[in-house]
């Protein structure tokens, strides 16, 4: 691991003792500072810094420029050394989404200027070389500029390799793929001079209303924490400082996000204590005791009248105390100033600066207005000093650790031979494959060009690569029609019609969301069915845009939903495909869970690919035709019906008695997908059946192949706490592996419990394990197991 901020002894010698040698120098030389040494621990460095900067440059350190960008630009947009000289004296801590010209949007800042104006990627090296320039050689102390990115399935800049969206690539329950697609987000998100990504998100998401639950690993706490784990991993590496193609990633968003009240975005999160220790903190908790992760993001809700980012026992006493992180905090967009605007917790913008640096966050994104009130603060005795200093010695840290200061300009054509090239889009491609979940099949898929001569491919999401949010522009994006055709070609007919239009427009960053007429949309339906009739077989390819499943971050640009069910005249196409007697095979291409009755009854077979990213044409292709076996699972329970939220297997007992008139079982339960292949699973066997409280076991699994086509099955291993001082799941994901296997191939596969496996927060609030039964559960998903019991004593 590499070294952390804090140095050891014998390296603290070892400076030390070159360090007395300058003593010996000729007197006209003068040595340079500590902090320019980069033999120096960094500590060292960051104190010698500190140490030399006036208020108003360490103020500097923690502000960002987003918008403000058109402060230190000249009308081209290129970088203006001399503008920012003039409006920035003391220096600049951190820009914004440098590939992005306009700046972000924002609840107050909903303009069309202000999002998606793209630089291309050799402006964006350009206007960062130049940045650093001026940092470096024109600020008093060349304190280099700390730059961010959006990377959260994959760098949201044109050019860069776009990969399935985060639920998708939970689908996969696959953390090695995690780790080497965020590895490759890293690199490229640092060839063009960025150290500091905005990912990964690990807020569990238990409200398919939310817009964002696409952001999200799913509903699981474990299954969160090991994605999250994998993919600090793969963007940052292993220790806190950084190696060349890697970045800082960012921890996202602490916490309660995914269940906010009604399923509105950033609505207060009405958890307890207890519920958000065993459910909501133990993704965070993970990363950050398994990581050197770089810094954490508070969330924008309140948890019982608190928000977060003035939450001194959250970020103070649980994060930086119980699980000792040493990064930086950095608040969401605004989310500063909403202390005083939206949650009405501070008068002004003065008094939320400070309620958020007493809370513990050290950077204001993105425009650093509340922290621009800070140095005032100091002079008028309302901000204390040393939380100044503390918050910039935090953000010097970060830097520090990056190896900023040492760093030289960034290479276009370096960035531009490592971006989308062929390894990443292989990989993208691999990774869209493996995040695809098989819902449904009664023997129509995989198909046949053979049997198969006549392809009608049909629906809203068909010729379109639908990215999800938080895209940019990739290079040469495919659609499922684009990927059928190129499957086919030479080989089989494909017709195309369009069926449905879902919303009349595909701006993703438009604020108003219409949907499309309905009467042109009965039209396109008549021509859609006569399509359909001269074909073999439907693929009809419908779901989501990303207008109609989105971050809703302002009254004006929403994103979140009260139905669940298909949008528009999507149902009446399904009905009137059904009704041409053709077989058909829905493609869900989505942003939320497929909560839709109607499609899972009728459907002969049904693919959830969520966003595919710009290879999932092809993948969806490979699929379909049984190039690839589909292997994924659901990351979360898919609902009938949105009166049954909140719905989430690892609920509590007492829960799920029943509705009148209704049934009450999910669609999909947590865990679900098919294959092409059959796999038989013996029962878990554990190698004690009674141990201490400290003790740990190992459960076995055999796993066979028992069809005739070579796929992947992924074995969930789950337990109960039979009888405890408080309520416990019904079951709790604790374990899980996927594995590959030829027709007739047996693996046994082994997983391991340990004391984390059976903890529990008790009346006392103390994390503690109790003596007891537990019910060891393994399976295909979280429905179909089988069980042994373990007695811990």
């Amino acid at each position: 691991m590499a070294n952390s901020a804090t140095p050891s002894r014998r390296a603290l010698l070892r400076w030390t003792a070159g360090a007395s040698l300058l003593a010996f120098l000729p007197a006209a030389r003068t040595p340079d500072p500590v902090y320019r040494d980069p033999r120096a621990p960094i500590d060292l460095r960051v104190r010698d810094l500190l140490g030399r900067m006036t208020l108003d440059e360490k103020v500097a350190q923690l502000i960002t420029l987003s918008t403000t960008k058109r402060d230190v630009m000249d009308a081209s947009g290129a970088f203006d050394a001399a503008r920012a000289s003039a409006a920035y004296a003391h220096g600049v801590g951190q820009i914004a989404r440098p590939s992005d010209r306009g700046g972000a949007a924002t609840a107050s800042n909903t303009g069309m200027d202000v999002t998606g104006r793209w630089r291309n990627p050799a402006d964006t090296i350009a206007f960062v070389n130049a940045t650093q320039d001026w940092a470096r050689r024109r600020t008093r102390l060349g304190i280099p500029v700390l730059f961010h990115e959006e990377s959260l399935h994959g760098y949201m800049a044109p050019g860069a390799t776009s990969f399935p969206q985060a639920i998708a690539l939970a689908s996969s329950f696959d953390p090695a793929l995690m780790t080497r697609v965020q590895s490759v987000i890293g690199r490229e998100v640092r060839a063009h001079g960025t150290v500091l990504a905005l990912s990964p998100v690990v807020d569990i998401a238990r409200d398919p209303r939310w817009g964002r639950i696409e952001e999200t690993f799913g509903e699981d706490p474990y299954l969160c924490g090991e994605m999250g784990v994998a993919a600090v991993l793969g963007l940052q590496g292993p220790g806190r400082e950084l190696a060349p193609g890697k970045v800082l990633a960012t921890l996202k968003h602490m916490t309660g996000h995914g269940q906010p009240q009604a399923g509105n975005n950033v609505a207060p999160a009405q958890l307890g204590e207890r519920e958000l220790r065993e459910s909501y903190f133990p993704p965070f908790r993970a990363v950050v005791e398994r990581t050197g992760i770089g810094a954490v993001m508070p969330s924008y809700n309140e948890i019982d009248g608190v928000p977060s980012h003035a939450n001194r026992w959250l970020l103070g006493d649980v994060l930086r105390g119980e699980w000792g992180f040493d990064g930086a905090v950095v608040s969401d967009y605004a989310a500063i100033p909403e202390l005083a605007t939206f949650h009405h917790v501070a008068a002004d913008l003065g008094e939320a600066a400070g309620a958020a640096l007493a809370a513990g966050v050290d950077g204001d994104l993105p425009d650093g207005v509340a922290y621009r009130t800070l140095a005032d603060g100091v002079r008028q005795g309302r901000v204390p000093l040393a939380l100044v200093d503390a918050a910039c010695a935090r953000m010097l840290t970060l830097k520090f650790r990056a190896g900023l200061f040492e760093e030289g300009p960034v290479d276009p054509r370096a960035a531009a031979r490592l971006t989308a090239d062929a390894e990443a889009l292989s990989l993208a491609r691999e990774a869209a494959a493996k995040s695809i979940v098989l819902l449904k099949n009664d023997g129509t898929l995989p198909l046949s060009s053979e049997r198969h001569r006549r392809i009608a491919v049909i629906g809203p999401n068909a010729a379109i690569a639908r990215l999800g949010g938080y895209s940019s522009i990739p290079t040469a994006p495919v659609s499922l029609l684009d990927g059928i055709r190129a499957r086919l070609k030479g080989r089989a007919e494909v017709v195309h019609a369009q069926g449905v239009f879902i919303t009349r427009s595909e701006d993703r960053s438009a604020n108003e969301v219409l949907l499309a007429d309905p009467e042109r949309n009965r039209a396109l339906i008549a021509e859609a069915v006569e399509v359909a009739k001269t074909a073999d077989v439907i693929v009809l390819a419908i779901g989501d845009t990303e207008q109609t499943s989105r971050e809703g971050y302002a009254k004006n640009h929403l994103g979140d939903r009260t139905d669940l069910d298909l949008l528009g005249e999507q149902n009446a196409l399904f009905a009137a495909m059904k009704a041409t007697g053709k077989p058909v095979v829905v493609v869900a291409i989505n942003g939320r869970p497929p909560s839709w009755p109607m499609v899972v009854a009728g459907a002969n077979a049904m693919l959830e690919c969520w966003y595919m990213g710009q290879q999932g044409g092809h993948a969806m292709a490979d699929a379909l035709w049984g190039d690839v076996n589909p292997g994924g699972k659901m990351p979360v329970t898919v609902v009938r019906d949105v009166g049954q939220l909140p719905f989430y297997y690892d609920h509590q007992p007492s829960a799920r008695r029943g509705y009148l008139f209704d049934d009450d079982r999910p669609l999909f339960p947590f865990g679900f997908g098919l294959s092409y292949t059959r796999f038989r699973l013996s029962p878990p066997r554990l190698s004690a059946t009674r141990i201490g409280v400290a003790g740990q076991i190992s459960v076995e699994v055999d796993v066979t192949n028992i069809g005739d086509r070579a796929g992947d099955e992924v074995v969930q291993l789950y337990v109960r706490d039979e009888v405890s001082s408080v309520a416990r799941p019904v079951k709790a994901l604790k374990g899980f592996v996927r594995v590959t296997l030829k027709p007739g191939e047996s693996r046994t596969v082994r997983l391991t419990l340990g004391p984390d496996a059976f903890r529990l927060w008790n009346r006392e609030m103390r994390e503690v394990v109790e003596p007891g039964r537990f019910t060891i559960m393994t399976g295909p998903n979280s429905q179909d197991v089988q069980s042994v019991a373990l007695d811990i004593v």
